[in-house]
């Protein structure tokens, strides 16, 4: 094209950075679309009646179900959850070992977030040492985690840890427990339990797609005034050497 001439170099990066941009934005949208049907299911089954502890194991898609559980728990060996903050507060979440009498099984409950300012001193819990009755609902991670996690085969507790793997625990431990963990519900036996669901809802991921797709445009746009701007250069030389001949 006569009309357009951009230059080797900038045809060159827009090739290799515009398909980037484009693929960017496109990731952004599916994974807004993945927190949307995450949240729909979350909103549909925290909505459900609280199934019976004893069906839990034999359940193929357990995220976000609501469990009502009978026993007792275990505070010999509590993790706390660190580096959670509600309301521009420091603190911890409590996870505690939890014997579910229908079923027999070891579950991991969370619950809920404490406050510890003052990291000199234990943070302060109390653990029930009757058995009890709540509702919970199983939490599955989103993805996968790459932190420090919990390290049964020390022998101090409670456990400071910054992501917490079940299955580890309960082999560790010598038990058989429930793989994910649950988190309380409102109620005596639980802490501050307002859980997001979500670290970044849909609507940051359609802001960030806007954003990679807008710099998509603008690169093209600033492709093409390069072509058109290098073209008319070379053709304005051309006619002022032409001139100078004659």
């Amino acid at each position: 094209m006569k009309g357009f001439r951009p230059g080797v170099v900038p045809t060159l990066a827009v090739a290799l950075l515009l398909p980037l941009l484009v693929c960017l934005g496109f990731w952004q949208l599916s994974r807004g679309a993945e927190k949307t049907a995450l949240l729909n299911a979350y909103a549909e089954r925290r909505a459900a009646e609280p199934m019976a502890s004893i069906e839990l194991p034999h359940t193929q898609d357990p995220a976000f179900r609501r469990v009502r559980l009978h026993g007792q728990f275990d505070g010999e060996h509590s993790l706390l959850l660190d580096n959670r903050q509600r309301n521009g507060k420091v603190g911890v979440e409590l996870l505690q070992p939890f014997l579910d009498q229908a079923s027999g099984l070891w579950l991991l409950v969370n619950r809920g977030w404490l406050p510890w300012p003052d990291r000199r001193t234990p943070a302060q819990f109390s653990t029930p040492k009757q058995a009890l009755a709540l509702d919970a609902w199983v939490y599955v991670a989103p993805g996968a985690t790459f932190q420090l996690h919990a390290d049964p085969a020390t022998s101090t507790w409670p456990q400071l840890v910054t992501a917490v793997d079940p299955a580890k625990l309960w082999s560790s431990l010598g038990r058989e427990g429930f793989a994910y963990e649950l988190r309380a519900e409102g109620g005596p036996t639980a802490y501050l339990a307002d859980w997001p669901v979500v670290a970044m809802g849909p609507e940051k991921h359609l802001a960030y797609a806007v954003q990679w797709f807008a710099l998509a445009i603008a690169l093209f746009g600033l492709y093409l005034y390069l072509g058109w701007h290098n073209a008319k250069e070379k053709h304005h030389g051309s006619g002022h050497e032409s001139t100078q001949h004659v």
